[in-house]
């Protein structure tokens, strides 16, 4: 029972010889008044916290995931001691809010670190957040972006279900959050090697894309979903199908759209040329190629989840390749300590 709850059944249940019933339930009619509008945060405070927040946002698009997870908790902490006050609705629906974004980003930079199990229940809580918030198309967009940790270190099929969940909740509403459910929806097909299934996901994602208006921003928000990625998303259906000329093609131009500062999606696009040059049957090229994006990064980009794209290259490979001489720099590569290279 809550403390306002306590105090007008006190009021109510307990009545002064001297005060009338009247003046009973007056009074405890004020005290409810009160605890309602005794929110510790004011639409100030909230603003404030709100630009922190996206700021942070842009923020991870290109800074390193250790470093961010020391950001993201010193955010979480205050919003979290917010929200653990009585609270206006209103205001409790956009701390909820800013608890599933930041507990995204906080899953998202464990994942990257290879923190897999934290990373799962970080990524619950976002959910529970966003659930709580009633803010649909944030709960499509945490589901959406879950859906890369099973994508990168399986089951496929839980990454198929929550992308294909967050579709379902983007129904009727073309958005670039749409766009990026059957994004990753489609992508997550491919590698399981469904065709049709992943050929009609990558199509709806398309017309949502170009629908939403998105293709024109240059953004550079964690929670956008620009041009760049959606090619990004395009490059791994089109590498898992086999289509490796297309492939080639969409990796190119998706290239070109990011800018000199950026996180680590460019070297996920050039692991993705190297896994096509794999599929044609040139080792050695993919093996060259995955060094050099490897040795390119700087070493607090370097994370498992880079380290593990890597040698997705080697285990594409024909067999008789994956003990050659390419084959073996590249393994050595990516024994070496940061310091060493």
């Amino acid at each position: 029972m809550t403390d306002h709850s306590s105090t007008l059944l006190a009021h109510l249940s307990e009545p002064s010889p001297v005060d009338s019933l009247e003046q009973q339930v007056d009074a405890a009619r004020r005290s409810v008044d009160r605890t309602l509008a005794a929110g510790t945060v004011s639409p100030n405070q909230l603003d404030l916290l709100d630009e922190q927040v996206l700021w942070s946002r842009e923020q991870y698009v290109y800074t390193p995931p250790a470093p961010m997870i020391k950001t993201l908790l010193g955010h979480l902490s205050e919003v979290e001691y917010l929200a653990g006050h009585r609270q206006p609705a209103a205001i409790q629906v956009r701390l909820s809010e800013l608890t599933a974004m930041l507990s995204t980003l906080m899953a998202d930079a464990l994942m990257k670190l290879g923190h897999l199990t934290r990373s799962q229940s970080w990524y619950a809580t976002a959910r529970n957040a966003a659930d709580d918030s009633g803010n649909t198309e944030l709960r499509a967009r945490v589901r959406a972006q879950a859906a890369m940790l099973p994508f990168y270190y399986g089951p496929l099929e839980a990454a198929v279900a929550l992308s294909r969940e967050a579709r379902i909740i983007c129904r009727g509403r073309p958005s670039a959050t749409a766009a990026f459910a059957s994004a990753a929806e489609a992508r997550a097909l491919a590698k399981l090697g469904d065709t049709q299934g992943a050929e009609a996901a990558l199509r709806h994602a398309a017309a949502a894309f170009e629908q939403s208006g998105a293709g024109g921003k240059t953004d550079n928000d964690a929670f956008g979903f620009p041009e760049r990625r959606f090619r990004l998303y395009e490059s791994g259906t089109l590498t898992a199908l086999g289509r490796t000329g297309l492939a080639r093609r969409v990796q190119e131009a998706a290239l070109l759209l990011y800018p000199k500062r950026t996180g680590i999606d460019p070297a996920l696009l050039n692991f993705e040329a190297a896994l096509c040059l794999a599929h044609e049957r040139n080792p050695t090229e993919a093996c060259q190629l995955a060094s050099a994006t490897y040795l390119r990064m700087t070493p607090e980009h370097r994370t498992p989840i880079v380290e593990e794209r890597a040698r997705e290259v080697i285990g594409t490979l024909p067999r008789g390749a994956q003990t050659g001489r390419a084959a073996r720099e590249l393994r050595e590569i990516l024994a070496l300590p940061p310091g060493q290279m």
